[in-house]
């Protein structure tokens, strides 16, 4: 029987993220910070504490290659951080061009000369998949290739699944219309491919199409025709949570929901401070961090901070009186200056936010300064996302705005594009 140390983990990192934008249109969305951590780092942290330990990145394009192999370069640094032992070692795919994700995973598979069962899975979700589980549904059906599924309101967004009553696939849809899906069995995207999946490489029908479509894309193009030659394909449905954070409302979504599970214990353990309803996690363990940590919780006692819901600070963050901070995260190295009000909304590190400020169901990138005072408050809301190192001049409103890196927006400047709208 395999093991779950047996597997590789493929994880596709391809395209642009235009969904994600403009958070994405210099980093890659598999290093999009999100509570407090690049998204990737969720998945890999969750299957390596599983067992396995090695790992393919299927990069495509420069900006992909370039963030993923600075930040973990071949996987030392994150196995130290997390106490991962034997380490995590990570290959990447290499520069030859690719049509989808699924030839992407085939080019790899080549390459690396990889025999054993490979475990998909997206750098953009967050979940919580019992492995050894899923494992041994895979073998005990025999299964060419098993597909996470999950249960959910609208399958019209993902890839859905029909299925016979032991579980096997019969039919496989990306993203139908509204009213037509098949079931309410989603494609989580993690997929459980046998060894057996390299001989795909050579099959004549899998090179036509890739050749006619320049695709091959494991949801419209390879699980499809899998099921339609009669392969064993079957669904598995993931008893524990999963989130997509592909698009700045499901990030936010995302975040709230996640923040309000007990998923928040596995991440970051217990919360610093609770009250009532409300939770607070502050993190940092050096010294420096920790006297920052206990300021916060001071001002957090004694009210000059007031905390509703459920509330994430990172690391060596400065928070003045008056303010209020209701289902939110705040990363590292942040300063909030006095007055402010942040509800429903991620602020990435090192962000600036200047006195009374009102920020709102937004999203503000890293190394942001958000200038405001009490006579000229700034006011950011409407799922509006702010790209990195932008500044945000005092007085603004800004509404479901989507501001790209390094912009300098002035009040005057947002009022004269409302009036030329």
């Amino acid at each position: 029987m395999t093991q779950v140390s047996d597997l590789y983990a493929f994880i596709p990192v391809g395209g642009v993220a235009k969904r994600l934008q403009p958070l994405t249109l210099e980093v890659s969305k598999a290093l999009v910070r999100f509570l407090g951590r690049p998204l990737i780092e969720y998945t890999i942290i969750h299957l390596a504490r599983q067992g396995i330990r090695n790992f393919i990145f299927g990069v495509k394009g420069y900006i992909n290659y370039r963030s993923l192999f600075d930040y973990f370069q071949e996987g030392h640094g994150i196995s130290l951080k997390y106490g991962i032992a034997p380490r995590i070692s990570i290959k990447y795919q290499p520069n030859i061009d690719d049509v989808g994700n699924a030839d992407s995973f085939l080019i790899n598979l080549d390459y690396y000369d990889i025999n054993t069962p490979v475990l998909v899975a997206q750098g953009d979700n967050v979940f919580n998949l019992d492995l050894k589980a899923f494992l041994a549904f895979h073998e005990e059906n025999s299964a060419f290739v098993t597909v996470g599924v999950k249960r959910v309101s609208d399958p019209s967004a993902y890839g859905v699944v029909e299925v016979d009553g032991k579980g096997r696939v019969n039919g496989f849809v990306e993203k139908p219309p509204r009213g037509e899906e098949p079931s309410n069995l989603a494609s989580t995207g993690i997929y459980l491919f046998s060894p057996d999946v390299r001989s795909i490489c050579l099959d004549p029908e899998v090179r036509a199409r890739k050749a006619t479509l320049r695709r091959l894309d494991f949801g419209l193009d390879l699980i499809p025709y899998l099921i339609k030659k009669g392969y064993r394909v079957y669904a598995y449905e993931i008893k524990g949570e999963w989130y997509d954070v592909g698009t700045p409302e499901l990030y936010l979504e995302s975040m709230l929901r996640i923040m309000d599970s007990g998923l928040m214990n596995i991440f970051f353990g217990e919360p610093t401070y609770v009250s009532g309803g409300s939770k607070l996690w502050i993190l940092g363990q050096s010294m420096a961090s920790m006297r920052r940590r206990d300021e916060i919780l001071r001002k957090v006692k004694e009210g000059r901070i007031k905390i509703n819901g459920n509330v994430l600070i990172g690391r060596h963050c400065q928070i003045g009186d008056d303010v209020i901070i209701g289902d939110a995260y705040i990363d590292n190295y942040c300063f909030i200056g006095d007055g402010v009000t942040i509800e429903r909304s991620a602020l990435h590190d090192r962000v600036y936010v200047g006195e009374g400020a009102y920020i709102q169901d937004s999203i503000i990138a890293r190394h942001v300064k958000v200038l405001s005072s009490r006579i000229e408050p700034t006011v950011i809301l409407g799922v509006s996302v702010v790209g990195d190192d932008s500044v945000i001049e005092k007085g603004s409103v800004l509404t479901n705005a989507k501001i790209e890196p390094h912009s300098q927006v002035s009040r005057e400047a947002v009022i004269a594009k409302r009036e030329t709208a």
